[in-house]
């Protein structure tokens, strides 16, 4: 089965695509959808296509996303619900079984410990896909480890 993993945010998106076969996983494609400059109604334009752009060249059965669980600062918290928005929406458009992730349940999922720190959660991802992501952006690695935490759920 491919699992795209989501990491939403305003101005880059982290994505990790992974196989999964019985309990083995393969790293297949990872990277960011950036889009830092323009309108925040452009930026959502430019995130849904490079999205189905993704979705068609991966063909994925199953995504995870990571959820919009705590921010400081209230207008990052809608900007990154927004963009969350349109993963959802391009995702449901392609029939994509979709599985909701808070930060913490992707951390309890790969690594056996909510509250792992970033670095503990790249070295299990980098075990589970047997290649080292640990010199990855955040957001990619990241979106890997919501793949990884979602093939956990009923899919």
């Amino acid at each position: 089965m491919i699992i795209l993993g989501i990491d939403p945010g305003t101005t880059r998106v982290g994505y990790g695509v992974v196989e999964q076969k019985g309990s083995k996983f393969s790293h297949l494609e990872s990277g960011l959808l950036s889009a830092s400059s323009g309108t925040l109604s452009e930026r959502l334009v430019f995130l849904e296509k490079k999205l189905e752009s993704l979705l068609l060249r991966t063909n994925p059965q199953a995504a995870g996303v990571e959820s919009v669980y705590f921010y400081k600062n209230q207008k990052t918290a809608i900007e990154v619900a927004e963009a969350r928005g349109v993963v959802l929406l391009v995702l449901e458009r392609h029939a994509v079984t979709l599985v909701e992730l808070s930060p913490p349940e992707v951390k309890l999922a790969v690594s056996g410990d909510g509250s792992a720190s970033k670095a503990a959660v790249a070295r299990m991802v980098s075990h589970f896909l047997g290649e080292s992501v640990e010199k990855k952006l955040d957001d990619v690695t990241d979106a890997l480890a919501v793949a990884i935490a979602a093939s956990g759920r009923r899919l």
